[in-house]
């Protein structure tokens, strides 16, 4: 039985990367691209840097079995809009008059799918693994922090203007 200690930056880099691409453009007809990543940020301050004070809107699934941690999905309110209308097919009017339930269901999903296809990678890889239940946060000005025992990696993607934030949480051990 694999360890999650042995679980290389590479392996995980290579997932997420895979995933947030081959989701992104089968599901919302957009390419993104990794821009840049850091690994233990957790000591760098929030995921998000500067753009801290936008309203973002945030969708986590976690992953439990031999490897076990959660994965953030950051999108900025204007681009979680978009992905929204386009995942759903509505125009800007009619998710105005849908609220901000149909954003975060749309969010909800975008980020199961990701994590889902995240987390294949590592069963494929040799760690077995069940996903929990997605959810969302929204606001502006927050960080997410782990706890001492996670390893956290960051990976920024760009997508046609707009940047995705992928944190990455995953708890060494049992």
């Amino acid at each position: 039985m694999p360890s999650a200690q042995i679980i290389s930056e590479t392996l995980i880099q290579e997932n997420i990367n895979r995933a947030v691409r081959d989701v992104f453009k089968t599901m919302l007809g957009r390419e993104p691209e990794l821009v840049s990543s850091t690994t233990d940020g957790r000591r760098g301050g929030p995921a998000l840097g500067a753009d801290v004070t936008r309203p973002h809107i945030v969708g986590t699934v976690g992953f439990i079995g031999e490897a076990n941690g959660l994965i953030y999905l950051y999108l900025d309110l204007d681009f979680a809009r978009l992905c929204t209308g386009h995942l759903l097919g509505m125009s800007g009017e009619e998710i105005d008059e849908a609220g901000d339930e149909v954003i975060n269901d749309a969010i909800g999903e975008i980020t199961n799918m990701t994590v889902g296809s995240f987390k294949n990678g590592l069963c494929d890889a040799g760690y077995s693994c069940k996903l929990t239940i997605p959810s969302i946060v929204r606001g502006s000005n927050f960080s997410i922090e782990p706890i001492s025992s996670a390893s956290r990696q960051i990976y920024y993607f760009g997508c046609g203007g707009h940047r995705m934030v992928a944190d990455i949480l995953m708890k060494i051990g049992e």
